[in-house]
């Protein structure tokens, strides 16, 4: 009897180990063909993009203009992208990996377009790793991922060239994370170390990494349940919620360092580049609008992404129905989360990711002419996604075909996802449909009508050229870039009286702007009057000795003011 019971022991314990062998067996293959239908799907969406072109909005500083980066990776490059504040940011890491892409690739844009399409296919597999290492949820993990890998929104992160920072970035941040949650697993410090220095990695691809540390707080509220929340009167709640978190605190110091190093140099390289808008230009108040309208904005793109444009213009007449209406939105959100946060922590991580996140970049710091941008939801919509993968299905408990309607409900907005994003990309084929499309869904986008200009001009289409740069400078008069441009056009047809007022238009906004200076010396010598170009192209040369154009057009100038003198002695 005894040696039959322990038989049946024996058996139920090898049936139990079987079972949880099977299981695993199960779900290891499960993340298999999960992360293998990411990937190819993420690779068939985003493949046209191998004959896309370079843009003339940033590509060409970051690219193919920048003789750092197209001579590849030497010694003096490698120098240079740790010291260079060009582009007004400092992201030696950035620098680097375009050097890599032209020594493996030349200047085809090709290859460029795939290192972008690589770098966000990784970062896909690492989001869904990461979130199911840390909760075990492999179809949320897995929809999340999905997302951030199909939104339309991230598109522009994707597509464009210049936007290498963004994926490369994203990436380091997800894997600050993963490493970061191995080392709260194991408690080894060549973990932390490891997180510490990946952390830094992201910073120097993109300062807007400078957010994580307080991310990392979150993920220690959920999932990592390393913060529990307190019950009892207010008080006892908030001593309790001090005591663990200062360990906390304390603990990622060394990445609020790293933060703030980021932020001041990043600062300082703005400054330096003249990119970060004056209170006089932008007021503060105008800024706060327009950052809480903004947020909005994200929300309703995300959950409805049409129009989406290469940049969206700054408007300075925001009504107030809409800054409080904004206001409102967000206030009730919130405190319906903080409210929830208890049963539903996962709803709070992923809305303050979200707001978090996008504080660097949501214009309090102004930097640049837009009033948003896509490629700034690339990281902090992930908190959303979050919240939709968590939440929906806590919504449908009890429902009946709960499995199924999820199922469908979750292909549903992928398809509609990989519909969207496939028709977003096309935009962004070449300059032309890009700026044109931008036209189509924006108003007052002076930029975009100027950079579609100067790729007109370059074509050969005169005609389209000058009524573009006229609609600049009827959005913006005070881009003196658009007069020189105009009076370029105009002197390629011939018209030089047109020419030489455009370019005293561009000098009467910006007096010491050299290029225009040197292009009104060539008119009006072409016009015969030698001794004015001289005077010209001498002040050009007093403003910027190094430009070589105007050093070329003196000479021959004075080369043929002399043969003019010698044949009338």
């Amino acid at each position: 009897m005894k040696k039959k019971k322990m038989d049946k022991e024996i058996g139920s314990f090898s049936s139990l180990v079987c079972k949880e062998f099977a299981a695993k067996a199960s779900r290891k293959r499960s993340i298999i063909l999960l992360s293998m239908a990411l990937i190819v799907i993420t690779a068939a969406v985003y493949w046209q993009v191998e004959n896309h072109e370079f843009l003339n909005y940033d590509d060409n500083d970051y690219v193919y203009n920048n003789i750092h980066v197209t001579t590849g990776i030497t010694g003096a490059n490698i120098a240079w992208a740790f010291t260079s504040m060009d582009a007004s940011n400092w992201h030696p890491i950035t620098w680097l990996s375009h050097m890599a892409d032209v020594q493996l690739y030349g200047i085809n844009p090709r290859g460029h377009h795939l290192t972008n399409v690589a770098i966000h296919i990784l970062s896909t597999l690492l989001l869904f790793l990461l979130l199911f290492r840390l909760t075990s949820s492999p179809w949320q993990s897995s929809f999340v991922a999905a997302l951030f890998a199909l939104h339309p929104l991230h598109v522009e992160s994707v597509a464009w060239v210049a936007e290498r920072k963004d994926v490369l970035s994203a990436f380091f941040w997800l894997l600050t994370i993963y490493l970061y949650a191995e080392y709260v697993a194991n408690r080894k410090p060549a973990l932390y170390l490891l997180a510490l220095f990946s952390f830094v990695m992201g910073l120097m691809a993109k300062p807007m990494l400078v957010t994580l540390p307080v991310v990392l707080l979150l993920m220690d509220f959920w999932p990592l349940s390393r913060v529990r929340d307190e019950q009892g009167p207010w008080r006892c709640q908030l001593l309790g919620s001090l005591s663990q978190l200062v360990p906390l605190l304390k603990e990622k110091i060394p990445f609020f360092a790293g933060s703030f190093f980021s932020a001041a140099i990043t600062i300082y390289a703005q400054h330096k580049g003249g990119a970060i808008k004056t209170l006089e230009e932008i007021t503060f108040g105008l800024r706060f609008e327009n950052a809480i309208i903004a947020y909005v904005k994200y929300l309703h793109k995300t959950l409805w992404p049409n129009n989406l444009a290469v940049l969206y213009p700054f408007s300075s007449l925001i009504p107030l129905s809409q800054v409080i209406c904004s206001l409102l939105v967000l206030f009730l959100i919130s405190a319906a989360i903080v409210c929830y946060r208890r049963r539903h922590p996962y709803l709070a991580v992923g809305w303050f990711w979200f707001l978090i996140t996008l504080v660097p970049v949501i214009g309090l710091v102004q930097v640049g002419s837009q009033s948003m941008a896509d490629r700034y939801t690339y990281i902090p919509l992930i908190g959303l996604f979050i919240m939709a993968a968590w939440g929906v299905p806590a919504l449908a408990k009890g429902l009946r075909h709960r499995r199924r309607i999820l199922m469908l409900l979750a292909g549903a907005v992928i398809s509609a996802s990989v519909a969207l994003t496939w028709q977003q990309l096309g935009y962004w084929r070449d300059n032309v449909s890009l700026y044109r499309h931008s036209l189509q869904v924006t108003s007052g986008n002076y930029i975009a009508h100027y950079n579609l200009g100067i790729i007109l001009e370059e074509k050969g289409d005169l005609d389209a050229a000058i009524k573009e740069y006229r609609d600049t400078l009827a959005i913006n008069p005070n881009i003196f870039e658009a007069h020189n441009n105009l009076g370029l056009s105009f002197a390629k047809k011939g018209d030089l009286d047109a020419a030489i007022k455009e370019y005293r238009e561009a000098l009467a906004i910006k007096p010491n702007y050299f290029v225009a200076r040197s292009n009104l010396g060539v008119s009006l010598a072409t016009k015969g009057d030698l001794d004015s170009a001289i005077k010209e192209f001498r002040e050009a040369l007093t403003i910027n000795p190094n430009f070589v154009t105007a050093q070329r057009n003196l000479k021959y100038t004075l080369d043929q003011k002399q043969r003019f003198d010698n044949t009338w002695k």
